[in-house]
């Protein structure tokens, strides 16, 4: 099914999607629950504002990305690196330091 030029709400449930393609898509303030992405790509795309709760994104990768301001709490980060730091590395460095100053 090819959807071009559509303007009005569309609701989707219990939906087969997979290898769908969505291209310049105005997608803001859309809510999706219980979705099936594994190894979906998210590619040039605006996410500003977007909250992700609940999530299992282990073996993921995100790259070239504006993070700024983006608050993490919560979250697993057993093998996670950052540009090849491992994110519980610096977790405890961090908390190593704070806990040194006086």
């Amino acid at each position: 099914m090819d959807l071009h030029r559509v303007t009005e709400r569309l609701n989707v449930d219990d939906a087969d999607l997979s290898t769908s393609r969505f291209n310049n898509a105005n997608l803001s303030s859309s809510n999706f629950n219980q979705i099936e992405l594994s190894c979906a790509r998210v590619t040039d795309s605006n996410m500003t504002g977007m909250v992700i709760n609940d999530v299992n994104m282990s073996g993921g990768k995100i790259s070239n990305a504006n993070l700024s301001g983006v608050e993490i709490s919560n979250c697993r980060f057993a093998g996670a690196t950052i540009d090849g730091v491992p994110i519980d590395d610096m977790i405890a460095a961090y908390r190593q330091v704070k806990a040194a100053k006086p």
